[in-house]
């Protein structure tokens, strides 16, 4: 019988979250998240292509429009929000 970690805890643990601005490896991008304090993710650019993220970032467009004074893509959401997303991209890419 083993423990079942939830998918939050799943997804914090796959995304690098980092408080540096040097070290994204290659094949990653940051992207800063959070609607007044900003927290930096590092994921990794295959991302991008998922119809899923592609639909996330179109919404965050429309919404609050991209801002990148940290030298990264800024999407002004809940962090709960875009954790839960990656659980489910990080999910979708087990499976396939």
């Amino acid at each position: 019988m083993g423990i079942k970690v939830p998918p939050f805890a799943q997804a914090n643990r796959f995304l690098r979250r980092s408080s540096t601005y040097g070290g994204i490896p290659k094949g990653h991008c940051a992207i800063y998240i959070g609607e007044s304090q900003k927290k930096r993710f590092v994921v990794p650019v295959s991302y991008l292509s998922q119809p899923l993220f592609q639909d996330f970032l179109a919404q965050a467009k429309e919404e609050f429009g991209f801002d990148h004074p940290m030298g990264g893509l800024t999407i002004q959401c809940k962090e709960d929000m875009f954790v839960d997303l990656a659980s489910r991209l990080r999910r979708s890419r087990v499976v396939s």
